[in-house]
């Protein structure tokens, strides 16, 4: 029993030994490391404030009169008015964020048996505003909506 106290205190002599060899080298390490980056030369600030133009973009939603549900046509064109802004702020999240298209095509015996495709878009819109909303003809309304890229860009470089 003496025999492995004495050899486990050697053990524990020696790896301490190492490990405080091991240590010493880090800090020369971390000195030269300093050295280095105290000498190279200082770089300009990555962020740039220059003023960035705006940048409008239009988009254009539609809604028909006559297939709202309402109790008075008035009524029904208010809901045409809501139904082609929404439009148009759909039509916004496209443009900003994309479209995500899926398809599906199926084929028998060489022969083409069914071919579908549907898209969906997903996105949060701010700062857009209302240009137009007017009548077109007279059973469609429209929504005019705009926005500057480039807020929306700063707002998506200030996030990530």
């Amino acid at each position: 029993m003496g025999l492995a106290i004495q050899m486990r205190k050697i053990f524990r002599a020696v790896l301490v030994s190492i490990c405080v060899l091991a240590l010493s080298g880090c800090e020369t390490f971390v000195e030269s490391t300093k050295d280095i980056v105290s000498a190279l030369p200082d770089l300009p600030p990555s962020v740039d404030n220059t003023p960035v133009e705006p940048d409008w973009v239009q988009v254009t939603g539609y809604a028909p009169i006559s297939l709202q549900t309402g109790l008075s046509d008035q009524h029904k064109v208010l809901m045409a008015m809501k139904a082609s802004k929404l439009d148009a702020y759909r039509e916004l999240t496209v443009l900003v964020h994309g479209q995500y298209l899926a398809g599906t095509t199926s084929v028998k015996d060489m022969m083409l048996q069914n071919n579908q495709f549907e898209g969906a878009v997903a996105g949060i819109i701010r700062g857009a505003r209302v240009v137009k909303s007017y009548p077109v003809q007279t059973d469609v309304y429209a929504t005019i909506l705009e926005i500057d890229l480039s807020q929306v860009q700063r707002a998506w470089q200030a996030n990530n």
